[in-house]
């Protein structure tokens, strides 16, 4: 490599680097002569997933090569930050328990897309943002979708109920036909799967004529599957 890890990280961020640099940057002290990068690599691979080698402990770090107590702990210590890091975000999250909640939460992200983007809030049972998955872009007004590219991210987060956010470039935040069935497919799928549709918002432009720039489904009475 050109550049080290820790060269690349001060010029081009952390999202540059691989899961294997990350690794190596905070391996790297007092392992002279050791390839960190490939000692990364090497936990990556044994563990097969970042989520599975932040869940190992200290004894099963031990037993890659070129990962002693030291490391093993500090390996351990670093992702415990992470999961404390997140556990901190989620308590702060919005309740986002009505549509106007919801808007003023996506309107910004929302209002830079000049295609409708889908995208699905995912919820714990206090109706508290665990995170926000972008399901699927489209063209200019029209978008792809399928539950189970919607549920396979609401069942992976553990989510008890998620809310169906898009936007119509038109600025006529009006649902379609295609809206509307949509919706009722979700709906139905949830149903199945023990996880609520709490609400389907379409963010549009607020206009002299039409002082909100949203609708929700829920309250223009769509939502029975």
């Amino acid at each position: 490599m050109s550049e080290r890890p820790r060269e690349r990280l001060v010029a081009r961020g952390p999202d540059a680097l691989t899961h294997a640099e990350l690794i190596a940057i905070l391996l790297r002290t007092g392992l002279k002569g050791v390839n960190v990068v490939q000692v990364g690599q090497n936990l990556v691979q044994k563990f097969g997933s970042l989520n599975a080698l932040a869940l190992a402990s200290v004894d099963e770090l031990r037993k890659v090569p070129g990962i002693g107590q030291d490391k093993a702990a500090t390996l351990v210590a670093a992702f415990a930050l992470a999961r404390r890091m997140e556990q901190e975000r989620r308590e702060e999250s919005p309740v986002l328990d009505n549509p106007a909640t919801v808007v003023g939460f996506m309107r910004e992200s929302s209002r830079l897309k000049n295609v409708e983007a889908f995208q699905v809030l995912l919820l714990n049972t206090r109706k508290k943002l665990i995170r926000v998955e972008e399901i699927s872009e489209g063209t200019l007004d029209t978008i792809l979708i399928h539950p189970r590219d919607v549920f396979r991210t609401a069942i992976s987060a553990n989510a008890a109920a998620i809310i169906l956010v898009h936007n119509h470039p038109s600025g006529d935040p009006t649902p379609s036909e295609a809206d509307i069935k949509a919706t009722r497919d979700l709906i139905r799928a949830g149903q199945l799967l023990k996880i609520e549709v709490v609400d389907h918002v379409i963010i549009g432009r607020a206009t002299s004529e039409r002082a909100k720039d949203y609708c929700s489904l829920r309250e223009l009475g769509y939502f029975y599957a």
